[in-house]
């Protein structure tokens, strides 16, 4: 079992990281929670969850315990695998899912690409206990960048969706952001969680 890896950010996308660790790149996918920490890094520390499949070993990275631990949580509910969890992480932070579990909230949970109605009521019911008196709290970081619009596609089409797809939601995203403040204002993380709801 690992429990975190350290070492220099060779790649970084929205999905995932690859990080040199004397010489050896280790592929570490992520959420847009955690790419929001990235901005600048030439070195990292993620925390780790390894995860074993018949065809595959995957290593999925947190920059914070609070948002592994309800990764961790997310895939013990039955129906959630660690892909559909970490487009559950992507697509809200970490407080705002934990806030609707406990509140009950199935329309939230339900808006998220490949959960319904009946998945957002398991998460509910299993996770609602463990949550209550837990609190995860989460800083806003910003990201300024000129390939935006191109982070964004790539994070997109990594979590699933056609280039086609992608490419038309992050442009309507984007047009009712030049009409307000401009696209150099968004974030890449926003302009997926943008497009995941309308996706």
């Amino acid at each position: 079992m690992y429990s975190y890896i350290e070492g220099k950010l060779a790649e970084k996308n929205p999905a995932f990281v690859i990080i040199d660790v004397n010489g050896i790149g280790y592929m570490v996918h992520i959420s847009l929670h955690t790419y929001s920490f990235l901005e600048n890094k030439e070195k990292c520390k993620l925390l780790l969850h390894h995860v074993v499949r018949e065809d595959a070993q995957l290593l999925y990275g947190f920059m914070e315990e609070e948002e592994r631990n309800l990764f961790q949580n997310l895939i013990s509910v039955s129906g959630i695998g660690a892909n559909t969890a970490r487009l559950i992480l992507s697509s809200f932070t970490p407080n705002e899912i934990q806030q609707a579990i406990v509140s009950k909230n199935v329309s939230l949970l339900k808006s998220i690409k490949g959960i319904g109605v009946k998945s957002a009521e398991r998460i509910i019911v299993d996770l609602k206990d463990k949550f209550e008196k837990v609190e995860i709290s989460t800083e806003k970081f910003t990201i300024s960048h000129n390939t935006i619009k191109q982070e964004a596609l790539t994070g997109l089409t990594i979590l699933g969706f056609s280039k086609v797809q992608a490419e038309k939601a992050v442009d309507k995203i984007l047009q009712t952001a030049s009409l307000s403040e401009g696209e150099a204002s968004l974030k890449v993380e926003v302009i997926i969680r943008q497009a995941l709801k309308i996706l």
